[in-house]
C-alpha cells in the first residue's frame, strides 16, 4: 500500500490544503474517495488513518486533507496550533479547499495511471457532512455521497450560539476545545459569512435537488448532533439510503489518540457500510 502524508496543495486562501493519499499502486483505474473532517476536527484524528488504508485494501484511492484554516499548520498538521485560522475560518473557506483539491485531483498527471476522473465520491463527518452535501450539489464532478453523523442546517449553528450582539459588538468569542482546553476563537466575521452566502449554505435546498446516491450514517446515541437531523436529510431526498448505527456516539465510539490497530465495532460497521454503498 502506497500512503503518501502531509502534502501541501495550494489553496485560495493564503494557507495550504494538507493532504494524504491512501492506495494500492496497480495501474488499475480506481474510483476516489475524499474524506472531509468537521468542526474542530483534522484529516489525523482518531481512526481516520485506519479508514484510509481500509479504503485503499478496498480498492479505492482514498483522499483526506485538513481544510486550511482548521487550526493546523503544514509543519504540524495535528491539533491546533494556529488558532488565528481557526477563528478565521467559515463555510465558503471550506467549500473552496474542497473544490481546490479536486482541482487538483482532475488536473494531477501524477496519478493519472490510479485514478479513474469519472468516479469520484465524497465522505464527511459532522461539519463536514454538511460541506460534502452542499459540494455534491453544485459539482458535477461528484458521483455519489456519504455524510457520518452530519449537520443539517448551518443557520441555526451560524446566528443562535449566544448573544449575536455582543459578538459583533467584541468581534469574537470563545470556545473550549475540551480536550486541548483551547480557548478556540470564532471571529464575527463568520456569521457575516454565512449571512452573505445565506442561499448557496442551504443544505435543505442542495439536498432536494442533489442528484447523485447519497448515503446517510448516524449513530442513534449521538449526543452531538441528534438523530434527527440524520432523518431530516433522509426525508429532504427519499431515495438516499439511511443507516443507524446503533449504540454509536458523535465519532462512532472512536477517541483521539487512538492508539488500537482495529476500529471501534461501531466505526467498523461504518466503514463496511460505506465501501459496500460505493461498491
Amino acid at each position: 500500500m502506497r500512503i503518501i502524508k502531509n502534502i501541501s496543495i495550494k489553496g485560495k486562501h493564503q494557507k495550504p490544503v494538507v493532504t494524504d493519499l491512501f492506495y494500492k499502486e496497480t495501474d488499475l483505474l480506481k474510483k476516489v474517495v475524499v474524506f472531509c473532517h468537521g468542526y474542530k476536527g483534522f484529516k489525523d484524528w482518531g481512526a481516520w488513518n485506519l479508514m484510509g488504508k481500509a479504503f485503499a485494501n478496498a480498492g479505492f484511492f482514498f483522499i483526506k486533507f485538513n481544510f486550511s484554516h482548521n487550526g493546523g499548520t503544514a509543519e504540524n498538521p495535528i491539533d491546533f496550533p494556529d488558532l488565528e485560522a481557526f477563528g478565521n475560518n467559515n463555510y465558503t473557506k471550506e467549500l473552496d479547499d474542497l473544490e481546490c483539491l479536486l482541482d487538483w485531483i482532475s488536473t494531477n498527471t501524477k496519478f493519472k495511471n490510479e485514478i479513474n476522473l469519472d468516479n469520484i465520491s465524497l465522505m464527511g463527518h459532522s461539519r463536514g457532512g454538511g460541506i460534502v452535501l452542499l459540494k455534491a450539489h453544485e459539482d458535477r464532478r461528484v458521483k455519489q455521497v456519504i455524510t457520518l453523523a452530519a449537520v443539517s442546517d448551518f443557520g441555526s449553528r451560524s446566528s443562535t450560539t449566544g448573544d449575536l450582539e455582543k459578538w459583533r459588538r467584541e468581534g469574537v468569542k470563545y470556545v473550549v476545545n475540551g480536550r486541548t482546553k483551547q480557548q478556540m476563537p470564532h471571529y464575527y466575521q463568520f456569521y457575516e459569512n454565512f449571512k452573505d452566502n445565506e442561499s448557496r449554505l442551504n443544505i435543505k435546498k442542495a439536498v432536494r435537488n442533489l442528484s447523485v446516491p447519497l448515503l446517510i450514517i448516524h449513530g442513534d446515541d449521538d449526543c452531538a448532533i441528534e438523530v434527527k437531523e440524520a432523518h431530516q436529510i433522509h426525508s429532504w431526498k427519499p431515495n438516499s439510503d439511511l443507516k443507524l448505527i446503533k449504540n454509536a456516539n458523535h465519532v462512532f465510539n472512536v477517541s483521539h489518540p487512538w492508539q488500537k490497530d482495529e476500529f471501534s465495532k461501531e466505526l467498523a460497521e461504518v466503514t463496511a457500510l460505506s465501501i459496500d454503498f460505493l461498491t
